[in-house]
């Protein structure tokens, strides 16, 4: 029996371990569209990841810097998948800034209690239409 030598973790594999993606093809599809920044630079699924390299990630609105501190390929409970990284202080501070822009810009422009009815539709669209002329 040949043993299995540890040759390191992919990074599609390893943001899958470390529960940032749902799935592994996910992981894989972020890190190909360009989602996923290791040590400042974009690169492939395949990179094998080591300790102490900075990744950016981009999740919706929020982007996360965060720094390996450990490496694993298993997916383990969340208590212990936060243990595989550590984010940066200006990373919380900047998705935190942008959080509460959000939730000011929401406050400005709320959204109606109900949406219209079959007239209000007819007149809205008039409306628009009646701009691009």
């Amino acid at each position: 029996m040949k043993e299995k030598v540890s040759e390191g973790v992919r990074l599609d594999k390893w943001l899958w371990a470390a529960r940032f993606y749902k799935t592994r093809a996910l992981a894989r599809e972020m890190v190909e569209g360009g989602k996923v920044h290791y040590n400042g630079q974009r690169s492939k699924p395949s990179k094998l990841v080591e300790l102490n390299a900075e990744l950016t990630l981009r999740q919706g609105n929020d982007e996360r810097t965060v720094v390996i501190t450990a490496v694993t390929d298993q997916r383990r409970p969340a208590s212990e998948a936060q243990a595989l990284y550590t984010e940066t202080d200006a990373s919380i501070d900047k998705r935190e800034k942008t959080a509460l822009a959000r939730k000011m810009n929401s406050l400005t422009m709320p959204h109606p209690d109900r949406r219209p009815d079959k007239k209000e539709r007819r007149d809205l669209m008039k409306f628009k239409l009646s701009g691009d002329k």
